[in-house]
Formats: C-alpha cells, structure tokens, sequence
C-alpha cells in the first residue's frame, strides 16, 4: 500500500498561511487612504479578491502580482527524457497564473511585467531554454491582448537554487465600463454556476505531483494509460481567459462573481465574503492525471478537491436565463463548460453532491 502523500508535507501549510495572509491585508487595508492623496479611491471589497481595484475618474483600473510555483522544476525533469526544454510552456503558464486572476473582476489587461530570479547569470546560458521561455511569454501576451512592458531579472546568489529559476509578474488592467466591474456584491442566491473545463493541473498541487514523480520507478517518465508520460501530462498549457471573459461582457452576459480555482482546491468556489451555500450538482470528469495522482498518494476524494481543481478552471456566476449564451459564447472561443450548480441562502460551504464531499466556511479564510 502507498504510504499517503500530504500536500501539507510537501508543499504549502494553508493553515500557517492564510492567518498571514489575513494579517497583511488588515495592514495594507490602512495604507488605502494614500490613493485619496492623489485624488483616486479605492475598491474596498477588491481587498483579498484576485485583483486589487481603484477608482480613476470614470474608469476603474486594477492590478495583480502572481507567479507560477515549481511547475518548472517539472519541465527540467522532463527534458532529461525527451529532450525537449517545455519552457514555451512554461512562459505561457506564467502569464496565465497572472492574467486569469487579474480577469475576475472584469479588467481588461494593459501592460505585464515579469520578474525572473535567478542564482546567476549561468541559468541564461542555455540559448534554447531561454529563446523558448521568450516564445512562450510573448505568444501568451498576445492571447491574453498585453503589452509586455518590461520586468526585472535579479541574481540572488544564496537564496535562488543555482539551477533554478522564479518566474512571475505583475499585470495592470482597466474597466472602461464601470458596469463590468465584477465583485461579490453581485453574487446572489439563485445564480448558477458556470465551471470553465481546466486542460490539467495547471500552475497548483506541483509540490505534491512532484514528490510523487520523485518516488515513481521510472519517474517522469512513468506512462499513464492513455500513453502519455507523467512529466507531460503535468506540462499541459494553461488555458488564458482574458478575451472569453471580454467576449462574455460584450455579449451582455450578466456577470456576477468569478472564482478563479486555483491553490485551496474546490474550496475556493466559495471565494466570495457572501454567506452563501454553493451546491455543486455535477463536475468535469477529472484528468487522469488526477486519477493517477489519488491513487499514488493515496488520497481522498475530500483532500484532492481540497488541494486541485480536478478539471474546473473557473466558476462563473450568473443568472440562470444566461446559461444557455454563455455556454454558447465560451464554446465559440474554443473551451468547454458545464452548468454545475446553483447558490443558495444558507450557511457558507461548498457541497460537491457527487463526491459527497462538503467544504466548511470555516475552512477558507483568505479574505478579511
């Protein structure tokens, strides 16, 4: 029998974490007084959402800071098998960690910067690697329709392993229309819940696929079922949903929260402060990626709907008469969906009827 793999262990301890992050919010909620110094005012409500927000005169602006976590550290694994570097991939994943969070309050993206740490300046070396990273970046911005203003590439010897990289950034958008601003005061009881069909286990869970990789015999190179080898099935691009989200407005679509699923599994469906049940009536049948990695760490299906986003990318929430073009229009821009669910009034949870599995509000505590 496999001896069970915690995500706790091996990656982040959300119990130490999210304390903190509560903790900087209240601190950096006092600092919101500064913008009025310069004549604009801050979105309050955006505070611990995905995107911060200000008002600037009769438009809304709003930025993000994200990174992509280890899945690299995938990618050099991988490249030791099949020769190929997969940081076009990589690049691309990067841009996605930060534009999908940027997009959930309805901002359309401007300028991206990035930010590559690095040991020293050997990790530039490798012109392939680098050249693909670059390809991956700007064909990314492209697709999420961002100019890439710049960046930052420091060496930090001790604190970067030299054989690694960090990769990151930060993204600025604007909200001509302040009618598309999206916030949890718009979350009602009756929505539906619209899921965005996920190619993977995107940029969250890796420290936990990775320890698995590490115990395989044959480690990123172990076939699944379908063929395919463990390492790529990780490498899966991320899907970036700055145009479908634009499209979904253009078309009238009455947005009214986004919950990008990301680290805290299904848990974060319940992002919003709203004290509101959410009744997850039917999923997207997982990866089999998933599968595999249940099985090799020999979790339950309440910790892996806890830890990843088992094959929803997004929930999308609107009134139920919107269903029907939304499907329409998200399909029309290539992605799959799937009317998952409704909210209710209730007390806050998430109830994933299929999996008889049932998240407390108490259990997500990233907003103040």
């Amino acid at each position: 029998m496999n001896k069970k793999i915690k995500y706790s262990e091996v990656g982040d301890n959300y119990d130490t974490k999210d304390p903190i992050k509560i903790l900087a919010q209240t601190a950096a909620e006092k600092t919101g007084k500064n913008l009025k110094k310069h004549g604009f005012d801050e979105m309050s409500d955006s505070r611990g959402e995905s995107a911060y927000v200000w008002r600037q005169g009769d438009i809304y602006m709003a930025a993000v800071a994200e990174q992509l976590g280890t899945k690299n550290l995938v990618a050099d694994e991988t490249r030791k098998i099949t020769g190929k570097t997969y940081y076009d991939i990589i690049g691309h994943d990067t841009i996605g960690t930060i534009i999908n969070d940027l997009v959930t309050v309805g901002a359309q993206p401007l300028v991206l910067h990035a930010y590559w740490a690095i040991e020293n300046n050997d990790w530039l070396a490798d012109e392939k690697r680098m050249t693909d990273l670059i390809s991956g970046w700007k064909s990314a911005c492209d697709l999420a329709g961002c100019s890439w203003g710049g960046g930052e590439t420091p060496t930090l010897k001790g604190i970067i392993n030299p054989r690694t990289v960090a990769l990151g950034g930060s993204c600025v958008g604007i909200i001509n229309n302040k009618k598309r601003l999206i916030s949890d005061k718009g979350l009602i009881s009756g929505d539906r819940i619209l899921f965005l069909k996920s190619t993977g286990i995107n940029a969250n869970g890796l420290s936990l696929a990775r320890a698995i990789g590490k115990k395989l015999p044959e480690g990123y190179g172990t076939k699944l079922k379908s063929g395919q080898i463990y390492g790529e099935a990780i490498l899966q691009k991320t899907n970036i949903y700055a145009k479908l989200i634009q499209n979904l407005l253009d078309s009238e679509i009455d947005i009214h929260y986004i919950s990008n699923v990301t680290g805290h599994g299904l848990r974060k469906v319940m992002r919003a402060r709203t004290e509101l049940r959410y009744v997850i009536e039917k999923t997207f049948e997982p990866h089999e990626l998933f599968d595999f990695i249940q099985t090799e760490a020999g979790l339950t299906d309440y910790e892996m709907y806890d830890e990843f986003n088992m094959g929803q990318d997004y929930a999308i929430f609107l009134p139920k008469e919107d269903i029907q073009k939304a499907q329409e229009i998200v399909r029309e821009n290539g992605f799959e969906s799937l009317d998952a669910g409704y909210v209710e009034d209730g007390e806050r949870q998430v109830i994933i009827k299929p999996k008889n599995v049932i998240f407390k509000g108490d259990s997500l505590k990233v907003r103040l």
